[in-house]
């Protein structure tokens, strides 16, 4: 049922396929990352990097969130539209 299902919308890759790698190599979330682009997308990982590392947890028992920490690529950064619009 969830197979199917989007996890990480920019680059479209399902929780199956996202599944599948992490009990077929049993992968750090940079590696996984690398082996099916999750998180390489327009945003940056901004919308799917907690799923990845829960998804990692549950698989591999003990295995220690960002062992190699996964970074935000600019340019998307979070700005207010308060900010947008301010006059200087």
């Amino acid at each position: 049922m969830f197979e199917k299902m989007i996890i990480c919308r920019c680059e479209e890759v399902t929780y199956g396929q996202l599944l599948l790698t992490v009990k077929r190599h049993q992968c750090t979330a940079r590696e996984l990352k690398l082996r099916t682009r999750a998180g390489m997308g327009f945003c940056g990982g901004r919308t799917c990097r907690v799923s990845l590392d829960r998804m990692i947890e549950s698989v591999i028992p003990n295995t220690p969130l960002c062992e190699i920490p996964l970074k935000y690529q600019p340019p998307v950064r979070p700005v207010s539209f308060g900010t947008v619009g301010e006059a200087k």
